[in-house]
């Protein structure tokens, strides 16, 4: 669910349905402990991480954590996580509260992406 009047991450939670707050409390704090320097901010009405240029968003749905990449999921991720049962798109993964977060997914994909801002951040 987007919430366009939220101000910051900690207004978001609040105001998501009570089942969900635990789950998406636990992914942010995965994608801060990936990358310790990211920003965080809400954008198109969802908290968002940009370092060195976008990197993730998440938003809660009817019994998930819909986690949405600014970069395609890479082949091998898509197999890593549909093998442990997460519903995948182009851009995105479903984790259900009642499945465990795939942290070491998570930390593997954000970092692999901060070395590729990096990059191009570099290269400007």
């Amino acid at each position: 669910m987007r919430n366009y009047n939220a101000k910051d991450v900690d207004e978001y939670i609040a105001s998501m349905p009570e089942e969900a707050r635990a789950k998406l409390t636990e992914t942010r704090a995965a994608v801060k402990a990936a990358v310790p320097r990211v920003e965080e901010t809400i954008a198109w009405g969802v908290p968002f991480y940009k370092y060195h240029g976008l990197l993730v968003g998440f938003t809660t749905g009817n019994g998930y954590v819909s986690f949405g990449l600014a970069f395609a999921l890479l082949p091998d991720d898509i197999s890593a996580l549909e093998s442990q049962g997460y519903k995948t798109g182009k851009k995105t993964f479903r984790i259900r509260f009642d499945q465990k977060l795939p942290t070491a997914i998570i930390k593997q994909m954000l970092k692999t992406r901060v070395k590729l801002n990096e990059a191009k951040q570099a290269s400007k």
